[in-house]
């Protein structure tokens, strides 16, 4: 089974050429599509940021807490949505789909790094003995500081130039993918005390991910068996 958080899927495609008609070309792909996605992956940020400095809604009564869960929300998101992108790729059949898992990666990343940055700085107030302990005794923020830490290599070897120097390695490494995304639906299950609704909804999109994954890769067993 192939995954990865933020793999470069290499083109098959030059620049200018069309093997499907309606199908992007590199240079649209690289200066057109790849811009606009990245603005739409950052809008979550940037309004969070506009809030803070009171542009549009502010951000409640406890600003500490809605940047906590806007912040893991959105890196649990795109968490899924980076695995959505090869069952995307393949349903639909549209291979340039996977240029667009690696930035989706890096952005699950980021705002998973930025949501635990926002419990460390702002939360705790870099309160050491109180982190460890939370960290320890509190199994929501065990679960939650696993993924986080899960996906750290997978963010760091994200490059073309570490996937060429681990080579066959790199396929296994970037299968961490899989405990990180359910770590993260784990973690916010636990966080959420009453209504279980959209903890809910987001481990069924990763069963239903996970098990079309599942679902290929022994179709695929039996068909070269």
């Amino acid at each position: 089974m192939k995954a990865s958080i933020c793999a470069k899927t290499s083109s098959a495609f030059a620049p200018g050429y069309y093997s499907v008609i309606g199908m992007p070309t590199q240079r649209q792909i690289r200066y057109g599509i790849k811009p606009l996605v990245f603005l739409l992956c950052a809008l979550p940020l940037l309004s969070l940021i506009g809030r803070a400095f009171g542009f549009g809604d502010d951000l409640g009564p406890n600003p500490v807490e809605t940047l906590q869960d806007v912040l893991g929300e959105w890196g649990l998101r795109f968490l899924l949505a980076t695995l959505a992108v090869t069952p995307l790729r393949l349903l639909l059949g549209k291979p340039w789909l996977g240029q667009f898992r690696r930035m989706l990666g890096l952005f699950a990343f980021t705002y998973a790094g930025l949501h635990f940055a926002n419990y460390l700085v702002l939360d705790q107030s870099l309160d050491l003995a109180t982190i460890v302990e939370d960290i320890v005794e509190r199994p929501f923020i065990t679960v939650g500081f696993v993924a986080v830490v899960t996906m750290v290599p997978l963010a760091i070897t994200s490059t073309a130039g570490w996937r060429r120097r681990l080579g066959k390695r790199w396929n296994a490494l970037h299968r961490l993918v899989y405990p990180a995304a359910i770590l993260a639906c784990w973690h916010f299950w636990w966080q959420v005390k009453k209504d279980i609704t959209e903890p809910l909804i987001y481990a069924a999109i990763l069963a239903a991910l996970l098990g079309y994954r599942i679902w290929r890769h022994v179709s695929q067993k039996t068909q070269s068996a």
